[in-house]
């Protein structure tokens, strides 16, 4: 067979798993738009504090615009760094109370680049075994040995790490991204100070917690977007400032892009103002207690309806959009198999009625399928 026909193969069998997916348009700006010409409510995005539509994100964007372009026209160590890029930066930076940080072009480049940059034949890497793509992929890449633990069990990662010698580097999300669960970060962070380990936390989900952690003798990294909780694109990552150089000269997903473009660049400037502020606060609490309607209790706003078989995702997510609820189905291999699911996200710009109106028809779809 030629590659057409070896493609056309692998879709088929897709087809047949009920795992062939296809990208679907939604127009909006907010939770309700369009999809396939119907229009519906999503609960869907990761846009967490409604800052995507925020009138002062938007005129920051704008403003970039005007004043620098559309594009940053090269590599950020060649003519792609704008005074933007700096002041961005600097904010990440004391917003996650840390020397120094970097913008990448995305979360996932930002994971990419950190594993590559800090892996070696000396290294090895201690990665949950939930975690996202963007990481598995760095450690894949990363020449360096990898050891897996079993999702959030500190006990088994002690073992790992004391049965371990040479340099170490612990990775996880604070926040689970399709099970939006929540890891204890402070026990986390002693463990890696008793064995000698670098921490690199992936926050791109943690929209609720913003607490420091208070552990001596930690070296931290922290990973994170700015595409969810601030609302624009890319990522970024803040530590000591000698990691934070040595990624600047090593970090490939870095060096060899083009610079972030200057309008995400100001948006994820001005979402970042909002987001430290009391309006930030505030829109926290609204969330907070957008979830309680929702499952109360939960500890972030991606609240998981884990249906199992592909086909009973499907079919729920068909049942949703009948009813002007746009939750698309999540299947393998976003998720373990035997666990795809409905991943409804929660956003501070939904109301109140919204939350409700999810709320009953997620119970009507419980009373069909079991969930």
């Amino acid at each position: 067979m030629n590659w057409t026909e070896t493609a056309q193969g692998q879709l088929d069998a897709l087809q047949r798993l009920n795992r062939l997916r296809k990208a679907v348009p939604f127009d909006g700006d907010g939770p309700e738009g369009w999809v396939n010409g119907r229009r519906v409510l999503s609960f869907a995005s990761n846009d967490y504090l409604g800052l995507t539509s925020h009138p002062s994100v938007r005129a920051a964007a704008c403003a970039a615009i005007e004043k620098f372009g559309t594009g940053a026209m090269a590599s950020r160590l060649v003519v792609g760094t704008r005074s933007l890029h700096c002041e961005l930066e600097a904010a990440l930076a004391r917003w996650k109370s840390a020397e120094s940080a970097l913008v990448f072009a995305s979360g996932y480049a930002a994971n990419i680049g950190v594993l590559t940059a800090l892996g070696g034949d000396d290294v090895t890497i201690f990665s949950d075994s939930l975690n996202h793509a963007s990481i598995i992929d760095g450690c894949r890449l990363a020449r360096a040995a990898t050891a897996i633990y079993r999702h959030g069990d500190l006990d088994h990662l002690e073992t790992l790490l004391r049965n371990t010698t040479g340099r170490k580097l612990v990775i996880s999300e604070t926040v689970f991204s399709m099970d939006g669960d929540q890891i204890d970060a402070e026990a986390l962070a002693r463990l890696c100070v008793r064995h000698g380990a670098l921490l690199v936390l992936d926050s791109a989900h943690a929209v609720l917690d913003t607490a420091e952690l208070p552990v001596d003798g930690l070296e931290l990294l922290h990973v994170g977007t700015l595409s969810k909780t601030l609302g624009s694109l890319g990522g970024f990552v803040a530590g000591p400032r000698p990691i934070i150089d040595l990624l600047t000269n090593r970090a490939r997903t870095y060096i060899f892009t083009t610079g972030l473009p200057p309008a995400d660049t100001a948006a994820a400037l001005a979402a970042l103002a909002i987001c430290t502020s009391e309006e930030g606060a505030e829109l926290r609490r609204r969330l907070r207690g957008l979830i309680d309607i929702v499952r109360p209790g939960h500890p972030s706003p991606i609240v998981p309806v884990i249906l199992g078989d592909d086909a009973a995702a499907l079919a729920g997510a068909t049942q949703l959009f009948e009813a002007g609820i746009h939750v698309p189905a999540i299947r393998p291999p976003t998720v373990p198999a035997g666990t795809a699911r409905l991943r409804v996200a929660l956003s501070a710009a939904h109301s109140e009625a919204m939350c409700k109106r999810l709320r009953d028809a997620l119970d009507k779809l419980a009373a069909v399928v079991g969930a």
